[in-house]
C-alpha cells in the first residue's frame, strides 16, 4: 500500500487487517504494509469537550482511526474540493494526504481517535486557520500542482 505522497492527492477511507473471533476483534497497524505512510508520531485525542482540528500540515500525512466513538471530519483539499467523513468504525482508517484542512466536530462524548502521522510535530509547519490555509495554497500553487492552474 506504499505511495509517495504530494499535496494533490485526496483523502479516502480504508480498511485495517481485523480478525474476528468468539473473543473479540484484534486490528493491527503495520506501517506500509497496511497504511500509506511510515509512522513517526503516534497521537490520540480523548475526553473531548470541544470541537477540535481547525488546521493544516504542510509536510505531514496522517491516518485518522476511531478507536471508540464517533465523530464527524470535515476535510478542505489543497484543490478547493471539500468533503465529510464521519468515522464511528475502528476497523477504517481515513487517510489524510499533506494539506488537508481538517475540521474534528460531532464529537461522541466517548470519542477516542488515533492519529498516525509520517512526521514530527513541527508546529511551524502547521496552517492555524482556514484563512492562513487557502493563502498558503494561492502562494504555493505551482509547486503544490505542477504550475496547473486552479483559476482556470
Amino acid at each position: 500500500m506504499s505511495v509517495q505522497s504530494s499535496g494533490n492527492q485526496q483523502p479516502y477511507i480504508f480498511d485495517l487487517p481485523s480478525n474476528q473471533d468468539d473473543r473479540g476483534v484484534l486490528t493491527s497497524i503495520e506501517a506500509i504494509n497496511d497504511i500509506p505512510i511510515e509512522i513517526l508520531r503516534v497521537f490520540y485525542m480523548h475526553h473531548m469537550t470541544q470541537d477540535r482540528g481547525g488546521h493544516s500540515h504542510i509536510d505531514t500525512d496522517q491516518v485518522v482511526v476511531l478507536v471508540h466513538g464517533a465523530a464527524m471530519l470535515k476535510l478542505t483539499c489543497s484543490d478547493g474540493s471539500t468533503s465529510n467523513y464521519r468515522l464511528d468504525d475502528p476497523c477504517k482508517g481515513l487517510y489524510l494526504p499533506r494539506l488537508t484542512f481538517v475540521e474534528i466536530c460531532e464529537l461522541t462524548k466517548d470519542a477516542v481517535c488515533l492519529v498516525l502521522a509520517n512526521t514530527l510535530y513541527d508546529m511551524s509547519k502547521s496552517l492555524r486557520n482556514i484563512q492562513d490555509y487557502k493563502n498558503y495554497i494561492a502562494e504555493h500553487q505551482e509547486s503544490i500542482f505542477g504550475g496547473d492552474d486552479l483559476d482556470g
